[in-house]
């Protein structure tokens, strides 16, 4: 963890047992959001290194996320190696059960004791890390139910959805109960009069289909103000790509382009990206009172060649796309 003070900027940072933060309650983070976050993971592979997985894209959106927000800015590669540090105090915390891992988060909050909606003149770094489990418990997947929302949006041009933000995540639970209420487990954003696909949850969306011409691809939302940049997503592109068989495209597309294609058989499959998940498929969406059915465990086996492929590299089973891990 590290204090800043404007005029004096950082001090050294320091590695302390975890333990509560004590804070003025005038502390701009608990009255205006003054905060940002980042969500990494760390694993631990075979042959008993830690590996982090591309840790300079979470410090490089967590560097654009504190711009949008005002507060100081850092040197990324001190950073990260402030986190390398931490993780290799505490490497005896790495999970050594398949497919668990060390889950890291950077969080950067105002802490300036002052209720005037200004730029911060104090502010707190610091990092947790947890251990945490499989996300699928019994290593398999688990298809999931969308609750596509009508009345809500995540995010809006000239926003702040591209950059993680705890007040982006907040409003969004309200949504979620409703989603659970109606025996879905995540909520699918949409945006505009013509209900375009956005993201799932915490989650980048993508679908895999055969287009018009029936030739078939895997499709997601290009980046834009209301589309956050997902790691995981940018690794799932590079990697169906490099197998140079099945185009990536990176297009708006709209539920009605979602009913069409299941009603003419050319949906294959749906599926959600993240850092805790890593892919997450979808077997149906209910979208204005009625359930679509989306045949992805049936019918979209790239799911699982992407599961198992990014996760050979998360726990060095792999070489390919070897730059994109850092050992501690």
């Amino acid at each position: 963890m590290a204090n800043w003070r404007l005029g004096k900027g950082w001090e050294n940072p320091r590695i302390v047992p975890y333990q509560s933060l004590q804070l003025d309650p005038m502390a701009k983070v608990f009255h205006y959001a003054t905060e940002v976050f980042e969500g990494m993971k760390a694993y631990l592979g075979d042959d008993q290194r830690i590996r982090m997985f591309r840790p300079m894209k979470n410090m490089d959106r967590f560097h654009r996320s504190t711009i949008r927000t005002s507060l100081p800015l850092f040197d990324k590669t001190e950073l990260n190696n402030c986190i390398k540090a931490l993780l290799d105090v505490d490497r005896d915390w790495a999970p050594k059960k398949k497919e668990c891992s060390l889950y890291i988060r950077p969080t950067l909050i105002g802490t300036d004791p002052s209720l005037g909606v200004n730029v911060p003149t104090e502010a707190l770094l610091f990092v947790l890390l947890c251990p945490v489990g499989s996300y699928y418990g019994g290593g398999s997947f688990e298809a999931v139910s969308l609750y596509a929302d009508e009345k809500a949006v995540r995010a809006w041009p000239g926003g702040a959805g591209s950059c993680k933000l705890g007040a982006n995540y907040a409003p969004t639970v309200a949504r979620q109960v409703e989603a659970a209420e109606n025996n879905c487990v995540q909520v699918l954003w949409l945006f505009g009069d013509d209900h375009q696909l956005t993201e799932v949850g915490t989650m980048n969306i993508f679908a895999y289909w055969e287009n018009e011409k029936g030739e078939r691809e895997v499709i997601t939302p290009p980046l834009s103000d209301i589309i956050l940049p997902g790691v995981t997503r940018d690794s799932v592109i590079q990697l169906i790509r490099s197998w140079g068989d099945i185009p990536v495209v990176e297009r708006s597309f709209t539920m009605q382009d979602v009913k069409t294609a299941v009603r003419e058989n050319r949906m294959l499959g749906l599926f959600g990206t993240g850092t805790a998940c890593v892919v997450s498929p979808v077997k149906d969406i209910l979208y204005s009172g009625e359930r679509i059915p989306i045949p992805t465990i049936e019918r979209a086996p790239i799911v699982n060649r992407v599961y198992k492929e990014l996760t050979d590299i998360h726990y060095g089973k792999t070489s390919t796309f070897s730059e994109w891990v850092e050992l501690v």
